[in-house]
Parts: structure tokens; sequence; C-alpha cells
């Protein structure tokens, strides 16, 4: 099946900023800054030219900088590209130099071979903004004040938070020392943010949420609770996972369903009885030719725990804002911790790389016994 790369340029319009096709000439060339503006050909000698295809019906769109004709270049390397595999193209441009929009695309396909769809998708995100900040065309050609500029188009033009611009930036970095740059910004050019502490359910917030859940949906918040889980992990929990009668659940790779633990590691989980008791119950009624523990019709792994987490949420007139599925698992270290767990078997619960990250848990008690002291020490 012959794959085609779209070519556009983004430019001002009544409607904002949009991306409209170029206009042609009779020999098939691009006609330098002239698009279709509703059908209608106009001349737009600002903003940038981009290349645009489709990888797993997901929608791929790069800056390929602001000169029609390089434009256009680009739109066929990457056509021929993706038609006739990297063998056939050369990796070097006309002049020597190795263009942005090839290294980019270049290292998205690597990308899709050796990380996780999640990290694909954050690459992906922050290289796009990045061709969309810097229209220069050649790796070489890329310094210091492009990735300032970079910076401040992320916090001006993007609206991100300061962590996530510190998160798109270190990408960019990342995908520019695998392509042998470094050294081009010092330590105190790079975002800065302030790391803030993990927030935790209280108690009594818990309950309102709970009671308002029917019998499903209170095991599924019950469960990211008491296992510290992240969602994919819960996702991807099959029963073999489960041994109820020692009261522990397994994170484990899922070959079958091309899913693995986050930096690869499998760990198992103490569960109380009260999880387990529920777990027990959920197990007889559930379909045996599934092996999903919380599996959707088809018995494909469950996505929209967070949308029903808000609607849970905003039927026991809570504020959904305040509720999300992370938070579960940041209750659950600290309350670990709280109990007197040591830091190291937290960790490992956790799934955590290093020690740093599960400290971020260590919060001071907020419990009755702890007021009475404080009472007792300022009576």
């Amino acid at each position: 099946m012959h794959r085609e790369v779209n070519l556009t340029k983004r430019v001002q319009t009544p409607q904002g900023m949009r991306y409209c096709a170029v206009v042609l000439s009779a020999n098939g060339r691009v006609k330098p800054d002239a698009v279709l503006v509703n059908g209608k050909p106009e001349r737009h000698p600002e903003g940038a030219y981009y290349i645009e295809w489709h990888d797993n019906g997901k929608r791929i769109r790069l800056s390929v900088g602001k000169d029609a004709a390089d434009a256009s270049s680009m739109r066929l390397r990457k056509e021929t590209e993706l038609n006739n595999g990297d063998a056939t193209v050369p990796e070097i441009a006309p002049n020597g130099h190795r263009s942005v929009a090839a290294s980019v695309a270049d290292y998205l396909e690597e990308t899709t071979l050796t990380k996780k769809p999640k990290t694909l998708a954050a690459y992906t995100t922050a290289l796009s903004y990045f061709t969309e900040s810097c229209h220069k065309l050649n790796l070489e050609d890329i310094d210091r004040k492009d990735l300032l500029k970079f910076s401040a188009f992320l916090r001006d033009e993007k609206e991100q938070a300061p962590r996530s611009v510190y998160n798109k930036f270190e990408s960019v970095m990342t995908f520019l020392k695998a392509n042998g740059i470094r050294g081009l910004v010092g330590k105190n050019d790079w975002p800065r943010y302030t790391e803030e502490e993990p927030e935790i359910y209280e108690l009594e917030e818990l309950d309102k949420l709970l009671a308002a859940c029917d019998e499903e949906e209170r095991l599924w918040y019950e469960f990211f609770l008491m296992t510290g889980m992240r969602e994919q992990e819960v996702m991807y929990t099959y029963w073999s996972d489960v041994n109820l009668a020692h009261a522990t659940v397994r994170v484990s790779h899922k070959p079958d369903r091309g899913w693995t633990p986050k930096a690869y590691k499998e760990r198992e989980i103490p569960i109380p009885s009260k999880l387990t008791k529920s777990l027990k119950a959920w197990k007889s009624k559930s379909a045996k030719t599934c092996a999903l523990v919380f599996p959707t019709a088809g018995c494909k792994p469950k996505l929209d725990f967070l949308d029903c987490l808000k609607a849970v949420a905003e039927r026991a007139k809570l504020d959904s804002d305040n509720f999300w599925l992370h938070k579960f698992r940041a209750t659950f270290a600290t309350r670990c911790l709280w109990a007197g767990v040591d830091l190291r078997t937290v960790q490992q619960w956790l799934g955590h790389s290093d020690m740093e990250s599960t400290m971020r848990y260590l919060k001071p008690s907020r419990s009755q016994h702890v007021r009475e002291k404080v009472n007792e020490i300022f009576a």
C-alpha cells in the first residue's frame, strides 16, 4: 500500500492559525507562500511548512522550515522512506548536513522499536513542538538560542506548566544527544520547576467516594488504593498475577499483549485480607475465558478508570478536579510509611528504581496520636 505524505503551511487566517494545503504550479512544484484557504488560493509569506503522515492511525506532523523548495524535498524524502525503507534514502542532505525533519523521523522510528507507546507519544509531541518553534533545516545549525526560544515557546505559546516545559525540553535534549549534539546549553539554561509535594486522599473524602460507588467501582478504586499500582499495571493485571491463598498480587510482563512493566521490573505486592475477600468474590462472577481481572467487553483492558473516577466523585458531590488515579498511589505509599514500613520495602512495592522517588512520600503524619503529642508539648 502506497503511503502518502502531505505538505501544508501553518498560516494566520480570520479563524486563527491553520494548517492549509499548498498550491502547486503547472510543473508540479510548490508555489512559494501560496496556500488554499477555504478552497481559494491566497498568499501567506508568514508561517512555516509542515509535512504530515499517519502511523498506525495516528497523525504525525513535523515542521520543515520556511523554504517551499526545501519543504517539498523533505516531503518526497519522507514519502520515499515510508514506502521503500531507509536503505534507499540518503541520510545526509545535499549540502552535507543532516536535516532536522529527517533526523526527527529516524529518531521516532527507532523509538517505536525500543520504547513503549507512551514514551513514543511524549517524544513525538516534544519534537513536534520543537520543529514548530525552530525553523532551522539542519541539525548542525541548532544553537543555544534555539533551545532558549523553545522553552519560551512552550511557556508562552503552548501555555505548558513548568514541569511539562522541563519534560519536553529534556526530550529534545535526549534527541540531540542521540544525534551527537551536546554542550549547547548550560545548567542554568534548563527550564525550572518547583517539585510539588505529592497529594494524598484524606480518610473522609475516601469514605465519601467509596460510599458513592457500586460494587464493581468500589473494587476498582480499593484495588488502586491498596496495591499502589500504576494505571497500566492495573489495566494489565491477570488473574494469574493474583494469589488469593498468599494474599499477594504481581506486576508481570504480558508478552501476549505486548506490555511490560515500567523499567521492565516485575514485583510482588502484599494485599490486605479485605481486598483478598473482595477479589475472591469478584473472581467467582468473572468470565472464566478472560485472563484480565478488570476487562471490558471482548476481554480488552479497561481504559476509562479516570473518567469513571470523576463520575463517581461528582455523584458523591465531591470536586472531581481533586480526584485522579495517581493520587491513590501516593496515598498507598504515604500510609505505608506512616505505618512504619521501611523505605526499601515501600520502594520495592512501588517499583521505584531509586530511593529518592520513594522518599517524596515521606510526609509528616497527621494522625490523632500526633495531634495529642503536639498538644502535650505546648500545653
